[in-house]
């Protein structure tokens, strides 16, 4: 299989492969070729042409097969790559075009021809051959740009590190506690399958409350939670947002095994937030059954105007999730309960 392959890249100098170099190498005609040659002709333009002086080498070359042939033009082979080139052009200003290569490993061995690719594997019992066509991209390139978008539940900590039972006012329920991202992200490959990984992000965070019947409202020096009687409680939250920046490193396995994305990927590191606002909202009823109204009030003077944290990933395929932790308490120094938010999510 492999000395046809060898004859496919002499037979693959076809004159599409180097029209855009005719310019730099111009092919003379004006003298007739008069000696015996041997015409390979393929395709509708294709063709390779082996000419020899006499009779004398030109019954010699009937009589060589092509492994022969392919001996005779001492071709070098690259051991540390495997690869081994079997044309190139050499252009004026000294560059090297490689036009056909080969590269064999372990029963493998593939062929690139200007673009085109054949795959032959003859590891296995069967002999399997793949053609491709167009340029080959690079799937892991060393600086990406990508945008990625969190979906999380919040909750948090209180001073003891355990999540605050429901008989206290600010418990929150843990569905309906949404957090929602928007990161625009960079990755630099440090080396194969680890990664540097920083960006910017806006992150707007929403702590509903279990106990619908409290509202938080802004006393005179602290946030306070005040049990509403008069009215029919229906939704009672905190919300916030932050624009934040991240810095992350991570391992791809998968990249490290060449396996591409089917690996495990981790990732973890540190981030830190500027508050850009803050409020309450209560939706209520009134008792004797009015329609749904709203109390929204800012309380973005009693939340921290800096957060910072650890965030981590853990992923395997496309499906990744995340954990962030804020090292600070939400609520400024004396003016709340010690609170420290925690989010797990999904990132797409």
């Amino acid at each position: 299989m492999k000395k046809y392959l060898l004859l496919f890249c002499l037979m693959a100098l076809v004159q599409v492969a180097f029209a855009s170099d005719l310019k730099d190498f111009p092919i003379q005609t004006k003298h007739t070729v008069l000696q015996d040659s041997v015409v390979i002709e393929f395709g509708k333009s294709g063709k390779v042409v082996i000419t020899v002086d006499s009779k004398e080498d030109f019954d010699k070359l009937k009589l060589m097969n092509i492994n022969q042939i392919i001996s005779e033009l001492d071709l070098e082979k690259n051991e540390e790559t495997g690869e081994l080139t079997i044309v190139e052009i050499r252009k004026k200003d000294g560059t090297i075009k490689e036009v056909v290569k080969v590269y064999e490993d372990s029963g493998q061995t593939e062929v690139n021809v200007a673009g085109m690719r054949v795959y032959v594997d003859e590891s296995g019992d069967n002999t399997r051959v793949k053609f491709e066509t167009g340029t080959k991209k690079n799937s892991d390139p060393p600086f990406r740009s990508f945008f990625k978008f969190d979906l999380g539940v919040n909750n948090y900590l209180d001073g003891t590190g355990s999540f605050p039972t429901s008989d206290k006012p600010y418990a929150v329920k843990g569905w309906g506690s949404w957090m929602v991202g928007l990161n625009w992200m960079a990755a630099q490959r440090i080396s194969k399958g680890f990664y540097w990984d920083f960006g910017i992000g806006f992150q707007f965070y929403n702590f509903k409350f279990e106990n619908r019947d409290y509202q938080a409202v802004r006393g005179e020096d602290e946030i306070e939670f005040v049990q509403r009687t008069d009215v029919d409680g229906f939704k009672s939250k905190i919300s916030s947002s932050y624009l934040t920046a991240m810095t992350m490193l991570e391992l791809d396995f998968g990249k490290m095994n060449d396996q591409g994305r089917k690996g495990l990927k981790v990732a973890a590191g540190p981030y830190v937030g500027y508050r850009l606002g803050g409020q309450s909202k209560y939706v209520y009823h009134e008792l004797e059954g009015s329609g749904r109204r709203k109390d929204k009030q800012d309380t973005g003077l009693y939340l921290e105007n800096l957060r910072y944290g650890i965030r981590g990933e853990i992923g395997f395929g496309r499906v990744k999730f995340f954990t962030a932790y804020d090292l600070n308490e939400l609520f400024q120094e004396g003016k709340g309960p010690e609170l420290n938010p925690i989010t797990f999510g999904v990132v797409f």
